[in-house]
């Protein structure tokens, strides 16, 4: 069983000698580096601390925000760990799933985040709802109006190819076919 660290700062300029000092005081025998923004899931340093780490082994992080900035993301990290026998620790909030008290945290973190997810699922399918219900449809404005497509209808049957009277008119071609077609 090795306590292994995990490190990281967003810039080149950043310092890690903090969490560096406070990994080694948490006695990790290994510590892994980036320096990389936490919004990067493939990251060399994390992704070598997580082939590193083995069943019986704690991954430890100065504070969660190390490991991922989003919720989800830092979640699908730790239970994958959990299943690979591996624990979790942040010194910072005193997480620890090694201990019963810790997963419970942990896991309550998991739920609030679901439940965050399903709020916005739901908000977002009421709005939806209530704009087709006033009549406006999602999406972006077509780009070929009614005006556009009868003059294109127009100097189209005067010989010229949809190609053309795309260029003319200034809209992408792809627009136009779909559009008289439709």
């Amino acid at each position: 069983m090795a306590n292994v660290g995990y490190a990281r700062v967003s810039t080149i300029d950043q310092d890690p000698t903090l969490q560096l000092d406070a990994l080694a005081a948490a006695g990790c025998a290994k510590v892994f580096e980036d320096r990389a923004s936490g919004a990067w899931a493939d990251r060399a340093g994390l992704r070598s601390a997580l082939d590193y780490v083995r069943d019986g082994d704690v991954l430890i992080v100065w504070k969660l925000d190390r490991l991922g900035r989003s919720l989800p993301h830092l979640i699908e990290t730790v239970a994958t760990l959990e299943k690979r026998g591996v624990g979790f620790r942040s010194i910072t909030e005193a997480i620890d799933t090694t201990t019963p008290g810790g997963r419970l945290v942990f896991h309550l973190f998991g739920a609030l985040g679901q439940f965050e997810r399903d709020l916005i699922q739901e908000r977002t399918r009421a709005g939806l709802a209530a704009a087709a219900a006033r009549g406006r449809k999602g999406g972006r404005k077509p780009v070929v109006t009614g005006e556009k497509l009868e003059r294109a209808r127009v100097i189209i049957a005067k010989g010229m190819t949809v190609r053309e009277a795309a260029t003319r008119l200034k809209v992408g071609k792809t627009a136009l076919y779909k559009a008289l077609r439709g």
